[in-house]
């Protein structure tokens, strides 16, 4: 039996270990959720069966057009807004020190300001439609893409750069073939926060001057008392962000297997 036999099944072996342990702690708080809540007559902490039944009736048959489609499609746009400005100007500003360092005190600033307390300012400017939610979600998100962008960017290696300058390569062809996938790894971690701040912005967004959406009904459902609409929605979220950040890892891996591998990972 060769090596590469016997590696193939060790290396499957080990991945469905991995897949087993991490889901291991999950089921089981599930089933203790499952069998604490089962004889429950709380009106605040209805049965976990209760709330997977109104999960499945509700979200995921009546309100999945109307209410978690226009959620995550917000999110989706104001996160793919943010990615092409961000890393646009990340780029630009990771090749010229001077400027960014003139737009720094305003990236900073514009970095600190509170998330929560930009909702009603984009109220007033742009009013309650789903232009205001995906603006906020853009200019929230875009920041962690941009810092990240320029310190990749600003960070390549030398010797990548005197190679650029002996094949006498063009400015453009240096940016796309060189400077953005060295700074590669720098970039996909700004985006893997800037997806996090997305996922709560797009929630923190309906809770404000909003029709539809997760966080609006909700909300909703927390106002007029319909409890177990209220814990599955939040069951949602959490599997939501669970499913995004799953499908980011596998994206992230595909685009840096050249680095991992170089790495040694």
């Amino acid at each position: 039996m060769t090596t590469a036999t016997t590696a193939a099944p060790l290396k499957l072996g080990r991945q469905v270990n991995r897949v087993l342990i991490s889901v291991i702690v999950p089921i089981a708080i599930l089933v203790a959720w499952w069998v604490v809540s089962l004889g429950s007559t709380s009106p605040f902490f209805p049965p976990l069966r209760d709330i997977m039944v109104r999960l499945g009736e509700d979200w995921l048959l009546t309100r999945v057009v109307t209410d978690v489609f226009p959620s995550l499609l917000r999110m989706f746009a104001g996160f793919a807004i943010a990615l092409v400005i961000g890393v646009g100007l990340g780029a630009v500003l990771g090749r010229q020190p001077l400027v960014a360092r003139a737009l720094n005190p305003v990236l900073q600033f514009g970095r600190a300001l509170p998330a929560t307390a930009l909702v009603p300012v984009s109220i007033v400017l742009m009013g309650i439609g789903d232009t205001p939610k995906i603006a906020l979600i853009a200019f929230v998100t875009v920041f962690p893409v941009m810092l990240n962008t320029i310190d990749g960017v600003r960070n390549v290696d030398l010797v990548l750069e005197d190679v650029c300058g002996t094949y006498r390569l063009t400015r453009k062809q240096r940016l796309l073939n060189v400077q953005l996938p060295a700074a590669g790894p720098q970039i996909l971690a700004g985006m893997r926060i800037a997806l996090s701040v997305a996922f709560v912005m797009m929630v923190v967004t309906e809770l404000v001057a909003a029709t539809n959406g997760i966080g609006y009904v909700t909300l909703q459902a927390q106002q007029n008392f319909h409890v177990t609409l209220m814990w599955s929605g939040m069951l949602l979220l959490g599997i939501l962000g669970v499913l995004i950040n799953g499908l980011f890892i596998l994206v992230e891996r595909r685009m840096l297997r050249w680095y991992k591998q170089d790495s040694g990972e």
